[in-house]
């Protein structure tokens, strides 16, 4: 059962912070070096010089990005920059975009969870993880001991009872943040009133919730957690450092675009490309379809559409009926993980008809179709392997069904900001 917790949110104070859109960013894993350089001019006190700091030639153990991190941090609370919440909060935050052409409203609670080991099967992931990142956010969590940006959580709202109690909250309250940037808008309001707080509690309680973005900052937090208990003479387990910060959102909520994550490959041989076109056809029924119309535009959850194999044309694979995936698939992976279109790509594709013509670097991740098309014409990247969506429930079922996909295969759009509210792991909730 998933325990949640209200906590003293710290947040930027509107005396000194005018502009509060010049204050948020992106979460790390997607900012690449030069939108981390635009942040960083943007505002002074923008949130990337606590999520994402440069690193510098002259780097040492003492003096890194993390350091200067949490002295930052140290520093901006102590001019009054940020300011902690004298009161256990929860927070809602209404998120406002536009998706094709579309104006959309997602719908999520700011709460702190209690960690639980996978095992346990309270929290659930759905995707695999890399040790690089989970190394560079554990540095960061060491260095801060505060959760910047908050992990995506998905759960079952039957009747939609706890979004009903947030939507009453947000009509009379006064809110405490209010971003309107062209058509991205952020709306927090803060949710302390023991009603609301008990009766969202209990709702929550029976509840698992299942990981839709943050693997690495959560497997992080519970390596933090086991040093903290390490070094603590006593835990009562309701230290902060037993606490994540979570954005919860429902399954049903109409505001959740879960796109796929789209595989390019670089760094390919002429004679590579030509050799996977031939062999393909031993796999797959094959299709060119022009590059024109639909032929690029998103389709369903088992479609594989490949860039760079022909000029001019994307060619649509559909796997044989008499190939068994049995044989490619990794041992202990569900049926609902051998035929997703990810995997398939990943196992067939990838690693058996490529191989060792293939290094893990030289595969690159996008969600933009228009992005992959863009690559591989440049000559950037020679293939893209495009993926069609698959519906949000598939990562219930992966989840449930103690599964994980592969790495970097679905994409929650918009990404949730960093620097609304933070988290800090001291003291007890």
């Amino acid at each position: 059962m998933a325990e949640t917790s209200p906590f003293p949110g710290i947040h930027y104070s509107q005396k000194i912070i005018t502009d509060m859109s010049a204050i948020i960013c992106p979460p790390y894993d997607i900012i690449s070096p030069d939108e981390q350089k635009y942040y960083y001019n943007l505002s002074d006190h923008n949130v990337i010089r606590l999520e994402y700091g440069m690193d510098q030639p002259e780097d040492s153990e003492t003096d890194n990005k993390h350091t200067r991190s949490r002295n930052t941090f140290d520093q901006w609370l102590k001019d009054g920059v940020l300011e902690v919440d004298s009161a256990h909060s929860f927070y809602i935050h209404e998120q406002g975009f536009v998706y094709k052409g579309t104006k959309k409203k997602r719908l999520g609670l700011i709460a702190c969870i209690k960690l639980e080991p996978w095992g346990n099967k309270v929290i659930l992931p759905h995707e695999s993880t890399t040790r690089r990142d989970k190394s560079d956010r554990l540095d960061l969590l060491r260095a801060c001991n505060a959760n910047i940006s908050p992990v995506m959580g998905l759960y079952d709202d039957p009747g939609g009872r706890i979004t009903k109690l947030m939507l009453e909250k947000m009509r009379p309250s006064k809110l405490l943040i209010d971003i309107n940037n062209s058509d991205k808008t952020h709306k927090v309001w803060k949710a302390n009133e023991p009603e609301f707080v008990q009766r969202v509690s209990h709702f929550l309680t029976p509840k698992s919730i299942i990981i839709a973005d943050g693997h690495h900052r959560y497997e992080t937090a519970l390596t933090y957690q086991d040093e903290r208990k390490q070094s603590a003479s006593i835990s009562t387990g309701y230290e902060g450092f037993n606490f994540i910060m979570m954005t919860l959102v429902s399954f049903s909520d109409p505001g959740i675009i879960m796109l796929p994550v789209h595989r390019l490959l670089q760094r390919l041989e002429p004679q590579v490309i030509s050799d996977l076109r031939n062999r393909l056809g031993d796999y797959f029924k094959i299709d060119s379809l022009p590059l024109t119309g639909q032929a690029l535009y998103e389709g369903s959850e088992n479609d594989i559409r490949v860039l760079g194999l022909e000029p001019g044309y994307v060619t649509d694979l559909k796997l044989r009926s008499d190939i068994s995936l049995d044989e490619f698939m990794p041992e202990g992976h569900s049926s609902i993980y051998k035929n997703l279109n990810v995997s398939i790509v990943e196992h067939i594709i990838i690693k058996n008809l490529l191989g060792d013509h293939v290094e893990r670097d030289d595969i690159k991740y996008t969600p933009d179709i228009a992005m992959a098309r863009k690559v591989v014409e440049s000559g950037q990247c020679q293939m893209a392997f495009l993926l069609g969506n698959m519906p949000v429930s598939t990562i219930k079922s992966i989840a449930e069904a103690n599964d994980r996909m592969p790495r970097k295969s679905t994409y929650f759009h918009p990404k949730l900001p960093t620097g609304l509210i933070i988290n800090r792991l001291d003291g007890k909730l």
